[in-house]
Formats: C-alpha cells, structure tokens, sequence
C-alpha cells in the first residue's frame, strides 16, 4: 500500500472509531440554541470532540502502550482507579445512551413500545454479540459508516442551500465554552486513550515498527479523521442553526435531528438515517460492553468468569439506565464528565509533552491541583452553585465550569521551572 493510500485508510478508520451515532445528536441543537454565533460554538465543540481526542491518538503513537500506561507516571495505583473508573463510566452513560437514541429515533416513531421494552431486547442481543464476539458487526460497521456520512452530507447541503431566514442574534455570553463543555458530552477524549491502542496494534500488524513512522502516519491520518469530523460536526451545527425559526424552542436533540431530516431528505431518508443510526448505536455498544470486560478480564489474571461477569453487568446496567430519554442520561452524565474529563484532558496533553517536560513530578502536581479544583464543576452540576458561589467567584474562569485550566497550567510551569535538573 502506497504511503498516501495508507494515510487515508488509517485516517477514515479513524474517523470511524469516533464517529459514533450518539454523537450525532448533539451538534444540530447546540446550533439551533446558538443561531448566528453557530461558528463560535463549533470550534469550541471541536476543541473537546476533535482535536483533544486526536491528540489522544497521538499519544498513543508515544507511548505505544494500553489505557494503564496514560496514568502510570501519576502512580500505579492512580493508573489502576483511573481505568476502572473510565470503564466504569463508559457502560454505565455511553452504552447505555445508545439504547435510548436507537429507541427514540428508530423505534418510537413508528412503534408504541415502552423505553424498557426497547432497551431490554437491545441489550439482550448485545449480550449475545458480546459473549460469542460475533465478527459479523465489525464488517457491518464498514458500511454504516459511509451510509450515515452520505446521509449527513445531504441533510447539510440541502440543509445549507435551503431558502431559510437570516440567523437571528444568538444569546449566549460564552458561545465559546458552550461548545467546549457540549463537547465532553461525546465522550471521545475518552474514546481516545481507550481505542487508541488499537489503532498501534494495528499499525505494528501492518509492519510498521520504527516510533517515527508510527508518528508521521497517525499525525496525518489524525489530521484526515479530524478535519472530516469538524465538516460533519460544524455542518450539522449550521444547519441547526439556520432552522432555528422552524422547531419548537423546547426541541430535544433526538426529535432536532429527525426534524432535519424529514425536513430536507423526507420521510423515507428520515426512516433510513432511523435505521442506520440504530445499528451504529448497536455496533458501539457491543464495542463497549466487549472493550470494559476485556480490560476487566486482564485485570483478573485473563479470568473468564471476570468477562462474563462483567459483561452481564454492564448489559444489566444498560437496560436500567438505557429505559431513561437521552435528556435524562445526558443530565446524569454532566457531574461525572465534569470529574473524568478534566483529569482526562491533562493525561492527554502531558503525554504528547517531550519526557523533559512530563516526568513523573510534573504529571503528579498537574493531575492532582486539576482534580481539586474540578471540584467546584464537579459540585456545581450537581445543583450545589449556590453553596460553592463564593468559592467560584475565586477562581478564574470557574463560573465557566473551566475552573481547573488556569490552576493545572500554572502549576506546570511552576513545577518545570523548579524541578530538579537531570
């Protein structure tokens, strides 16, 4: 395979791994709520959809280790917590928000079934493809992704080209940050650092073995996944903004992005995007369940019963938590990325760091100063604003929910300047 050839199936694999169809939800209603500050709130979306996750993969390509290896330099012990937990959060928000999206887009429309129902069988049959790890989905995600992709191109080339109002003045005082913290929501940062390995396992399977090479072709093949991500993301935004005028102003994200759909590609594109988005949502969570109880597997000596325990559990998890609207889990999924995300950010940007800059000091003082004071995000998503106010009023850019990033950003430079010279 020619090296540009190479850079351009790397880089759509990439892009595939992240594109997952939950993630469709979100851009069209941060657009319909931003109108003509859409552009603003796109590049703060991409800042913590794209560009952070891709920087996940190229720490990867320095590290070419597993998830434990991200943490490691904190302690061992640290490393440990912050992989159960990270697995812990992926089958009890993301997976199961997969069953709710497939139920409200796919199902509800056409069927008078409850949310239960709908989540009950869904991750039965993910059960099934878990325990037998079924290759039949992995081929099928080939061909999801393409479809969906075509299907989003055409929902915003109509969409962009419709004879729609000029964009009213947007309200927002931090269009910035909104898109930023809507962000977190995908969760792809942390569907970085857990896929990222599999992306150099892949490579290595492929022949390449020198760190160079590694680096040049997931830079540029991050760059390709990264700019086709931005297109559909920033697309997606616009369009939600430019029919801001036509959807009610209570709109769920969900119902948002089947409006835009019927309203540019019409009922039978709106019925196929329904079904593909189903099976994709199905693909990622059987992804999931299977990623979480390896992990667990190899944490129990390669035990067996730990996967099929953990596979259980996480489809359980899924039925309970997935029977929820997509609103609710996105609700009860705020505290917890406003404690992981953070952390996860900072491990990121260390890691891609030159070792000079990130020995094991510096990666204890960053994550531990970025951990206290993501408190006050932490508390402030739980209701708790009022009570911390004071606190947050000290802190710069807290009342953003941002709070940690001067803190930890000083407190590298700090530690790099005073740190003892080899």
């Amino acid at each position: 395979m020619n090296r540009t050839k190479e850079i351009w199936v790397s880089g759509l694999a990439l892009f595939s791994m992240f594109f997952g169809a939950g993630n469709l939800i979100l851009p069209p209603l941060l657009g319909f709520k931003a109108l003509d500050q859409w552009f603003i709130v796109a590049i703060g979306f991409a800042i913590t959809a794209v560009i952070i996750p891709i920087m996940a993969i190229y720490a990867h390509a320095r590290l070419q280790g597993t998830l434990y290896d991200f943490g490691k330099k904190v302690s061992p012990v640290f490393s440990v917590i912050y992989c159960v937990l990270i697995y812990i959060i992926a089958i009890a928000l993301p997976a199961p928000r997969t069953a709710s999206v497939t139920h409200e887009m796919a199902i509800a429309p056409f069927f008078e079934s409850s949310t239960l129902l709908t989540s009950a069988i869904y991750f039965a049959l993910v059960l099934v493809f878990t325990l037998n790890r079924s290759k039949v989905l992995s081929i099928l995600g080939k061909f999801l992704t393409p479809l969906i992709v075509i299907i989003l191109l055409l929902i915003i080339g109509i969409g962009v080209s419709a004879d729609v109002p000029a964009l009213a003045n947007g309200s927002s005082e931090a269009p910035l940050v909104d898109g930023i913290l809507e962000g977190y929501q995908t969760f792809d940062a942390i569907g970085g650092v857990v896929v990222g390995a599999v992306l150099i396992i892949s490579l290595n399977l492929r022949g390449h073995t020198t760190f160079e090479a590694k680096k040049e072709l997931i830079t540029k093949s991050g760059l390709v996944a990264g700019g086709g991500l931005f297109i559909i993301y920033a697309g997606l935004i616009l369009v939600g903004a430019l029919f801001s005028d036509v959807f009610e102003a209570d709109i769920e994200r969900t119902a948002l992005l089947s409006g835009l759909s019927l309203k540019t590609l019409g009922h039978i594109g709106t019925t196929f995007l329904s079904v593909l988005v189903a099976l994709a949502c199905f693909t990622t969570a059987v992804g999931v369940i299977t990623g979480t109880a390896d992990y667990f597997k190899g944490l129990f000596n390669e035990s067996q019963l730990a996967y099929n325990l953990t596979a259980i559990i996480g489809c359980v998890t899924g039925v309970i938590v997935g029977s929820y609207n997509v609103e609710f889990i996105i609700k009860v999924a705020v505290p917890a990325l406003m404690f992981i995300y953070p952390i996860t950010i900072v491990l990121i940007v260390l890691n891609i760091l030159p070792k000079h800059m990130a020995k094991p000091l510096i990666f204890r003082a960053v994550v531990l100063v970025t951990m206290l004071f993501s408190i006050t995000d932490f508390l402030g998503s739980l209701g708790l604003g009022e009570q911390i106010q004071p606190v947050v009023e000290m802190i710069p850019l807290a009342q953003y929910s941002l709070g940690w990033v001067l803190p930890a950003l000083l407190t590298f430079i700090i530690v790099a300047l005073v740190q003892p010279k080899e």
